[in-house]
């Protein structure tokens, strides 16, 4: 099976399967994670979670987080920190994006096999697919493993018996990923970065929320998006909210977050645009989009008549981290052309 195939299938099933195991920490803190203060992430106790000024524009310089500094991740866990962590480990492809995005490449000393960007990553030493090594963890001693709630599953408590510091996100859309970026920067005193992150992201939502903002509801096109042949997603994912803020109609929006889908209702359904993700069919060996457009009945489908076949980076689409809203915008240039070629 492809490398892509196997991470994002390991993915879906824990996300899909979350209720049953690392989804109970979540439930069982009773509440969101508190990472609310200061834009918006924060501390509990202690001194005041940052130092900042602003210069003559406004814009805020010299954050940095003052210490200690307790925060409660999504698991529910509790934790607090005396300095800034230097020795790094990301067992997620997403938590390593952020990491590099905060310039914190220098701290990073152990990523997952499945992390492959930035082309830094690739340089890492590499402590297990995302399950993690435990002895190729430990043997490059962390002060500060970053982990997904869902996607690493029982390896976060199996690490935290060991001593191992895990500080695990669980983001829902892209606001929560902003919300986890910002929480990151704050824990490894990269706020300025952090924020300047997330600045970026609101401002791509934001742009896409504005140029579909006057379509009316017999103007908004119907989207089908498939990841893995006749996978999709549907109401309550990542890819979901995606195509809502770009002005679409999700076809499989009465389906689980990831969910199989028949040919038949696809066709049924005549979506107007096909978002697929630049992947291979490991089946046939052919591009995914190969697949799609011999489907026997799919040359019917409005979106195979008009050309209306958008490709994003599978990794992009599949990664809950800086890159998402990325996605957000390919995909909003690929239902709407006309709009954002204005």
């Amino acid at each position: 099976m492809k490398r892509w195939l196997a991470g994002l299938l390991a993915l879906v099933m824990a996300l899909t399967l979350a209720a049953c195991g690392t989804g109970d920490a979540k439930s069982d803190a009773g509440s969101t994670p508190d990472y609310g203060q200061a834009a918006p992430v924060g501390q509990e106790t202690g001194a005041d979670e940052s130092a900042q000024s602003e210069d003559a524009s406004g814009d805020i310089v010299n954050v940095q987080t003052q210490y200690p500094l307790t925060i409660t991740d999504a698991s529910g866990e509790e934790m607090t920190f005396e300095e800034a962590p230097q020795r790094i480990v990301s067992i997620a492809p997403h938590q390593t994006e952020i990491l590099f995005a905060l310039g914190l490449g220098d701290r990073v000393v152990g990523v997952s096999e499945y992390d492959n960007y930035p082309e830094e990553a690739l340089t890492k030493p590499k402590v297990g697919n995302i399950q993690g090594n435990v002895e190729a963890l430990l043997a490059v001693e962390p002060d500060l493993v970053i982990a997904g709630v869902s996607l690493n599953g029982s390896t976060i408590q199996g690490l935290r018996d060991l001593g191992v510091r895990v500080f695990a996100t669980e983001p829902e859309n892209i606001d929560e990923v902003i919300e986890s970026i910002l929480a990151i920067g704050l824990i490894t005193d990269a706020q300025q970065a952090a924020q300047k992150v997330a600045e970026k992201m609101r401002a791509d939502k934001q742009y896409v929320i504005d140029k579909v903002s006057g379509l009316n509801e017999d103007q908004k096109k119907k989207v089908y998006v498939e990841y893995d042949p006749l996978w999709t997603a549907g109401k309550g994912s990542f890819l979901d909210e995606i195509i809502t803020l770009s002005g679409g109609v999700n076809i499989a929006a009465d389906l689980d977050k990831w969910a199989q889908i028949s040919a038949e209702v696809v066709i049924e359904a005549d979506p107007d645009v096909i978002i697929y993700a630049e992947v291979t069919d490991y089946e046939t060996g052919n591009p995914l989009i190969e697949t799609i457009k011999s489907r026997p009945g799919f040359s019917e489908i409005t979106a195979i008549k008009n050309g209306a076949l958008v490709g994003i980076n599978a990794d992009i689409i599949s990664r809950y981290g800086p890159r998402i809203t990325d996605a957000l915008m390919q995909a909003a240039k690929g239902i709407y052309p006309e709009l954002f070629n204005e």
